[in-house]
């Protein structure tokens, strides 16, 4: 599975930051000890960026969902 953040363009350097390691699971201590931030520093960063409008974006691969090609091959066999 692979995440894709968009309009990270929109956000400031920190912001983004703050956004992909927060979408990468991070708690907001994670976050705020990791830039050197406080708790509420880390959530208003947050909070603008929400209002800026990223938008996150999962990419699953058919493959993990049972829809890769071979499966299919495998039903089309099964109809003749």
């Amino acid at each position: 599975m692979q995440l894709e953040i968009r309009g990270l363009e929109k956000l400031s350097f920190r912001e983004r930051q703050a956004v992909i390691l927060k979408e990468s699971g991070n708690s907001l201590e994670d976050i705020a000890k990791r830039l050197q931030l406080s708790q509420s520093s880390v959530a208003t960063l947050l909070t603008r960026g929400r209002s800026k409008g990223y938008e996150v974006v999962c990419i699953i691969p058919g493959g993990e969902l049972g829809l890769g090609r071979e499966e299919s091959d495998e039903e089309d066999s099964s109809k003749d």
